[in-house]
């Protein structure tokens, strides 16, 4: 079944994790150039926990028939990724802030549902159920941190777009374009002496 298999996958990489962790306690993780060894480690089980969900959507889109309504969706382009089936057949996945793992911002644990200096993928946002069978207190937590960075990024980078088209469209509305060709200012200053440079009409261009 689908659980069995994203049960498989995920001890499998749980394995890896682990071998990561102790290497680095160690001291025998080699550093990447110009990180530390922790940050280094946090990239490569960062890599391997976003590996889960690549190798479970893989497997939860392979056991889906071409006549399934969400993967018609993703695959048409309409709406939705094989990214959202995984989520909601077998796996939500790891859940970042700031493309990071959920950091300690409790006395040592991310939560107070984990014990303190605890290194297990869940206590560090790791999301392994799926929107189908529900998520734990924990994961839901979690889940609400990754979506609430979206939110915000959405707004203020909304905020930021329609003010630079603002800013814009106040410089630009003095000009205008003459019955000569040229673009000139209200005052009849010279901007472009063609307008484009090729007085080509873009709106009377391919197709019209």
């Amino acid at each position: 079944t689908v659980n069995d298999e994203k049960a498989k996958i995920a001890t499998e990489k749980y394995k890896v994790v682990e071998e990561l962790i102790a290497s680095f306690h160690a001291g025998t993780l080699a550093p990447k150039p110009g990180c530390t060894p922790e940050q280094t480690l946090e990239a490569l089980v960062n890599g391997e926990l976003g590996r889960i969900r690549e190798l479970i959507g893989n497997m939860c889109e392979a056991r889906l028939t071409f006549m399934n309504k969400p993967r018609i969706m993703a695959e048409c382009g309409s709406k939705g990724s094989p990214l959202n089936l995984c989520q909601m057949m077998a796996c939500v996945g790891q859940q970042n802030v700031g493309g990071q793992r959920i950091k300690d911002g409790f006395v040592n644990r991310t939560l107070p549902h984990f014990q303190k200096g605890s290194t297990e993928p869940e206590a560090r946002g790791f999301v392994e159920n799926s929107f189908y069978s529900g998520l734990r207190p924990p994961e839901f937590f979690f889940h609400t941190m990754g979506g609430r960075e979206g939110l915000v990024d959405t707004a203020v980078k909304t905020a930021e777009t329609g003010y630079m088209a603002r800013r814009l469209m106040k410089a630009l509305e003095d000009l205008s374009l003459k019955y000569d060709l040229t673009v000139r200012t209200s005052a009849c200053q010279v901007v472009q002496f063609a307008f484009g440079d090729d007085c080509l009409n873009p709106a009377r261009m391919e197709g019209a």
